[in-house]
């Protein structure tokens, strides 16, 4: 035995009725949050956000083949501040999962997985899926399609 009180895998041993001394899985309290770990978070909330997105597409699409009434009570919905918020966040989720979806394509071919180039890369998504996000907006907001905002 390791210490008096103290037991090791190897020394576990179960007897009937008993569970054997198992180690607990390491969990957000142990490890300290890396970027790319974050990201790789971020990654799959929004690879899920994004079937919720979908509906909203499917939504809208439907109310198109609907008829011109129910096509502008839709767009009304999502043309209110709270819809345009969430336009925005679907916007910014499916982005975010492209460039996410690039990085992982980078390593699967082999290549950036030294610590410097992971950070670069998780860092970057971040970055350039924000800054896709704010110009599609920013153009939409700018352009004729904006000026009932």
């Amino acid at each position: 035995m390791a210490d008096a009180g103290k037991q090791t895998m190897a020394d576990a041993n179960a007897k009937a009725g008993s569970q054997a001394a198992r180690p607990l899985s390491p969990h957000l309290q142990i490890y300290k949050p890396e970027v790319n770990m974050v990201m790789s978070i971020l990654h799959r909330i929004t690879g899920s956000a994004l079937y919720l997105g979908t509906l909203l597409l499917v939504w809208v699409l439907t109310a198109a083949a609907t008829g011109p009434e129910y096509f502008a009570y839709v767009t009304g919905l999502l043309g209110t501040w709270p819809g345009l918020i969430v336009l925005f966040g679907y916007t910014w989720a499916l982005l975010h999962h492209l460039v996410g979806g690039l990085r992982h394509f980078i390593w699967d071919s082999g290549h950036g997985f030294d610590l410097k180039t992971i950070d670069v890369l998780s860092w970057g998504t971040l970055a350039v899926s924000t800054l896709l996000t704010l110009a599609i907006w920013g153009y939409v907001l700018l352009s004729a399609g904006g000026a009932d905002l």
